[in-house]
């Protein structure tokens, strides 16, 4: 058998099918002991939110009890919902944060 007897045929190139990530809900669930200025604070703090806008979630939050702070990635939504409960738990306030997976 010679090499001219072998066919060489490019292989098949296959593109792997990429989902988006699921997305997550980081939620703030309103409590009667926090005070609004350090709900301001960690809104600002953790998430990044002008005064202004800290002040819209947190008030949203206060007559609904609960308000969706910032839809993210998962890994992102858990550690910032964890490191604000954090720092809540830390000053001595029961201030919770939680995920869920967007519909």
């Amino acid at each position: 058998m010679s090499s001219k007897d072998t066919a060489v045929r490019p292989k098949a190139v296959t593109k792997p099918k990429l989902e988006r990530p699921k997305l997550y809900k980081v939620i703030l669930v309103n409590d009667d002991y926090t005070p609004r200025e350090f709900v301001i604070l960690v809104l600002r703090a953790v998430f990044r939110m002008s005064e202004d806008a800290g002040y819209r979630v947190m008030m949203t939050a206060h007559k609904l009890g609960t308000c969706v702070v910032v839809v993210c990635a998962r890994d992102i939504a858990e550690t910032k919902a964890t490191e604000a409960t954090d720092l809540a738990k830390e000053a001595g306030f029961p201030l919770m944060f939680r995920t869920e997976p967007e519909e």
